[in-house]
């Protein structure tokens, strides 16, 4: 197989990622600025002696590599209108109002999501879990939805990247070879750091937040019924013991559709709300499909770079010119970054991260420290990219734009910040000893 010229790659980058910005600043659907980038591959390809077929082999392989995510966000557009509709999000609204302070709804936002993500080991069902009734209540108590939104997915990105359960933290520890319990040792300082700093930094917009209101909230426990917690227990309990997080959301909104057809709704008017979605609240296939085109084509651009072998020749002759734990932290951090940018999943960067890195980090500092570095960035970075997939999943979930979220949802640009810093910090100790020496 010819290996892509340098040219080549810069073309394909260049293309890539003025399409996707465009997108993201003139709010046209990312499918179609995506799509120039897939095209430029596929030419790319053809001249580096691919067959038409064998592109669209590859191309169909990682479609169906996405397949569970396109699933996901199906039935994440049905979720809410369904909730709605059945009474669940009035009643679960309503209990949060009764028993959350909302002096210290920021931090207990933070803390809570914390909590779920790091028993469920997933951002996705987190948000899920906890995110609606939470946002629900913080737009009744007139509090900036974005702040809560970033402090639902500072939580969740807790234990996305941190949980022994999630499947993220394990992929890495087997792609870096290292048991699960050293990376997380290697990962201990910088999470307990970020977590202190969340911590203060949602307190002090708890503190300053003008938006205040009498907690004395009255709750008819009579007007509660059990019936309209089912779907969200339903989605819970299934998360909790591992079940396929799409069967869970499936449960959740095929009981929530049942009883609001007990209710009084007509099928009629279900199937409306599903493509709709609700006024105000949003939801429906209708404003769902564009983004389910783009991560049908985000995969098969992904399944191409992976295995025509893009861009790891350039990573590995990269590495070569490496002379300090600083210098190699930047450059797996660049790396990362850039893989992050181009390939539109939170899988890819990891794997192909680690295999570039690993011969070069393990032989002059231990696959600890790689550890530690991948995990403050490659495992945040997709969660801020606004075409990654895994950043469209917790925009999508909470209803609000990741651009407006993002600077509030502190641990994940935080981690990348204190990594370099522990990095620089253990480099001049090191570098201090031998001069001492």
């Amino acid at each position: 197989m010819n290996r892509f010229s340098i040219k080549q790659l810069i073309l394909l980058l260049t293309v890539t990622l003025a399409g996707v910005i465009w997108s993201v600043i003139f709010h046209h659907p990312l499918v179609i600025g995506f799509l120039p980038g897939y095209l430029i591959l596929v030419i790319l390809s053809k001249q580096n002696k691919q067959s038409i077929k064998q592109i669209l082999l590859i191309s169909i392989r990682g479609v169906y590599k996405t397949r569970i995510v396109i699933l996901i966000l199906f039935l994440v557009s049905f979720l809410l209108p369904s909730w709605y509709l059945s009474g669940t999000i009035d009643q679960m609204v309503k209990i949060a109002l009764y028993f959350i302070n909302p002096d210290y709804f920021f931090v207990l936002t933070f803390i809570t999501a914390m909590v779920f993500s790091m028993l469920l080991g997933t951002t996705v069902g987190t948000l899920s879990a906890i995110g609606i009734p939470i946002l629900g209540t913080a737009v009744v108590l007139n509090l900036p939805a974005e702040v809560v939104a970033g402090a639902l997915v500072s939580g969740a990105f807790v234990g996305d990247r941190t949980s022994p359960f999630s499947s993220a933290h394990q992929l890495l520890a087997h792609t870096l070879e290292l048991p699960v319990k050293k990376q997380w040792n290697a990962m201990i300082l910088t999470t307990a750091m970020a977590v202190v700093v969340s911590l203060l930094f949602y307190s002090a917009f708890d503190l300053f937040s003008a938006s205040k209101m009498n907690h004395a909230v009255s709750l008819q426990w009579r007007e509660l019924t059990l019936l309209k917690f089912i779907p969200p227990i339903v989605l819970l309990l299934l998360v909790l013991f591992r079940l396929s997080i799409i069967y869970a959301f499936l449960s959740s909104v095929l009981s929530a559709a049942i009883i609001s057809i007990i209710e009084g709704d007509d099928v009629s008017d279900i199937a409306f709300a599903f493509w709709n979605g609700i006024e105000g609240l949003g939801g429906g296939f209708l404003h769902m499909y564009g983004l389910l085109l783009f991560l049908a084509l985000a995969g098969a651009y992904n399944g191409l770079l992976e295995e025509l072998n893009v861009i790891q020749p350039y990573l590995d002759k990269w590495l070569q010119s490496s002379t300090s734990l600083t210098g190699d932290t930047l450059k797996t951090f660049s790396a990362t970054l850039l893989i992050s940018f181009i390939a539109a999943n939170q899988t890819l960067p990891i794997i192909l991260t680690g295999r570039s890195f690993l011969p070069h980090w393990n032989s002059k500092y231990g696959k600890e420290e790689l550890a530690r570095v991948m995990g403050d960035t490659t495992m945040l970075f997709p969660g801020m990219v606004p075409w990654s997939v895994l950043a469209i999943m917790c925009s999508t979930i909470v209803g609000i734009p990741i651009l407006e979220y993002l600077p509030y949802a502190i641990f994940l640009w935080l981690l990348p910040l204190l990594t370099l810093m522990v990095s620089m910090f253990k480099h001049a100790r090191k570098t201090k000893r031998v001069v001492a020496a």
